[in-house]
C-alpha cells in the first residue's frame, strides 16, 4: 500500500510557475519538478478545497496552469472536525494567527490520515506536527 501524501499550495505553486532568478526559490522550483517527475507515483496524492481556493487566486493563466496539475487528484473535505482541529492549532498550539490556512492544510492532512504533508511553508508545519 502507497503512502497517502498531502500536496500543498506551495508545491503546486513552485510546480507552475515560471523558473525564478532568485537562487533560493529557483532551488525550490527544482527540487519540486524533481519530486514529481520521480516521486510521485511513489504516493497517493490528495489535496485539499483549502489548495483548490488558493491556488485560484492570482493571474488568470497562472491559475489554470495550477488546476491542471491538480485535476486529477482527489479533494479533502474540509469537516468540521478538521475546522476544529485548526482553530485548536491556532488557539492552544504553536501556530500564530497568520498562519490560519497553513492550520487548515495540517487539520485536513491529520483527520483525513495522510502519512506525509508536502510542503514549502516548513517553519509552521513542523511546529504543528511537533504539537500534534
Amino acid at each position: 500500500m502507497k503512502p497517502k501524501l498531502y500536496l500543498e499550495t506551495s508545491v503546486v505553486s513552485y510546480l507552475a510557475s515560471k523558473p525564478s532568478r532568485d537562487v533560493v526559490v529557483a532551488g525550490h522550483q527544482a527540487v519540486t519538478n524533481l519530486w514529481w517527475e520521480n516521486f510521485r507515483h511513489h504516493c497517493d496524492l490528495y489535496t485539499s478545497q483549502t489548495v483548490i481556493d488558493e491556488i485560484k487566486l492570482g493571474d488568470p493563466n497562472a491559475v489554470q496552469k495550477r488546476l491542471s496539475i491538480i485535476e486529477d487528484i482527489p479533494v479533502l473535505s474540509i469537516t468540521e472536525e478538521v475546522d476544529v482541529f485548526a482553530i485548536r492549532l491556532l488557539r492552544e498550539g504553536p501556530l500564530p494567527p497568520k498562519a490560519r490556512l497553513d492550520a487548515f492544510h495540517i487539520g485536513a492532512a491529520v483527520v483525513h490520515g495522510m502519512t506525509y504533508l508536502l510542503t514549502w511553508n516548513c517553519r509552521h508545519i513542523a511546529n504543528a506536527f511537533f504539537y500534534a
